[in-house]
């Protein structure tokens, strides 16, 4: 029995010494293939670029109003009155009750009309489908707008607003009176 165990045993090598070759060629393939591919992904270091000198600039002087002259100061007192002036306004309009109608902003007003209430003058506005009358004195819009003027065709506001500088400052805003809506 032990030859034909060798047998068996010589065999079984032969057979494993077989599957082994037959795997070669395959590894061979993958070899060449990862060669070549080690070849095309050829490695490009783009090169830093130089860095830019500072060239520096010689001080050509003050080409407006001297920092030292009055003309600057009366500049700056006159900026800061304004200011002081706009930030009392806006203090005085933050300290006091919002309206209903402050909500909305002014573009989603619509004026529809006017009428005569005890000798004064009010207009009729519509805002998410519902009539309001408002008179001279109330407010409307998210700007503190406040009503300076009704007649038939337009209602003139006085506006509170920043503008591009960040400054605050008043500005005139009107609704005009839209016929034929019904809305």
């Amino acid at each position: 029995m032990s030859a034909m165990r060798r047998r068996q045993a010589a065999g079984m090598l032969g057979a494993a010494l077989i599957g082994l070759t037959g795997c070669a060629p395959q590894q061979d393939d993958l070899h060449a293939w990862m060669q070549e591919q080690r070849a095309r992904a050829s490695m490009t270091v783009e090169p830093l670029k130089p860095p830019t000198v500072f060239q520096p600039e010689t001080f050509q002087g003050i080409q407006g109003v001297s920092p030292f002259s009055d003309e600057k100061l009366v500049r700056a007192l006159r900026s800061d009155s304004a200011t002081a002036v706009a930030s009392r306004l806006l203090q005085a309009e933050q300290q006091r009750s919002r309206e209903p109608l402050e909500e909305f902003p002014l573009d989603a007003f619509t004026m529809v009309g006017t009428l005569e209430r005890a000798g004064r003058r009010v207009a009729l506005v519509r805002v998410n489908g519902v009539l309001h009358q408002v008179r001279v004195g109330q407010y409307l819009g998210q700007n503190f707008g406040r009503i300076t003027a009704i007649s038939e065709s337009q209602i003139t506001l006085r506006e509170i607003v920043q503008d591009a500088s960040g400054e605050w400052i008043e500005r005139n805003a009107t609704l005009q009176l839209v016929e034929g809506n019904n809305q």
